[in-house]
């Protein structure tokens, strides 16, 4: 898959950390970027809409487009399986648009070894009690859930090592604006002015 102009911005957390929050809140502030909705197979929470969120799928249609090979990259998390859909995400990326992929860190070595080159992004919160409070606050989860989420977070924040940059969600201001600006400086590097502006490179025998 040719990432053409787009860079693909993958971002990672436990849940509870607040990942969704401030991908939705980038989103509004930058018109460049296009969310890579997912296809999952857990239930829509309260609020959730299918297509905008997730595509709410069966498990059977799940493994069907697995088999496929209609999807980049694939994981189960929770009991639960997620995956991104290759087509939307091509599309965008030929049309010189920036992708965010919200994903976990299994997905997001599977998008490395097939893409090579992405952005990773990795939210920290500012403590273990700090993100077992948010999930609590939610009111989205039962309490079982709650602590088994809790329970794999130490295991998924081992991983944040292989991700280029760090944002610890203490303040909610501060890590959109950190978040705005990775993306920001993620378009000023070589490869990416290069796709964007190829005459004015050849001119100065960049290439």
């Amino acid at each position: 898959m040719s990432t053409s102009a787009g860079n693909i911005f993958l971002v990672t957390a436990p849940s509870g950390a607040g990942k969704s929050s401030l991908v939705n809140a980038l989103l509004e502030r930058d018109p460049g970027l296009q969310l890579s909705v997912s296809c999952t197979t857990r239930p829509p929470r309260d609020g959730e809409v299918d297509g905008k969120d997730y595509w709410f799928v069966s498990r059977e249609r799940f493994i069907e487009m697995r088999d496929q090979s209609d999807l980049l990259e694939w994981a189960e998390v929770h009991d639960n399986f997620y995956g991104t859909p290759k087509g939307p995400l091509a599309d965008a990326l030929a049309n010189g648009r920036d992708v965010i992929l919200e994903i976990d860190w299994q997905g997001a070595r599977q998008v490395r070894r097939m893409l090579g080159p992405v952005t990773g992004i990795f939210i920290l919160p500012p403590s273990m009690e700090v993100l077992e409070q948010r999930l609590k606050a939610r009111g989205k989860d039962s309490q079982e859930i709650i602590g088994r989420r809790v329970a794999a977070a130490s295991s998924e924040i081992s991983h944040a090592s292989e991700f280029e940059y760090i944002i610890i969600n203490q303040d909610f201001s501060v890590a959109l604006n950190q978040l705005e600006h990775i993306v920001a400086a993620s378009r000023l590097r070589f490869p990416r002015q290069a796709k964007v502006n190829p005459a004015l490179f050849t001119s100065f025998g960049l290439s």
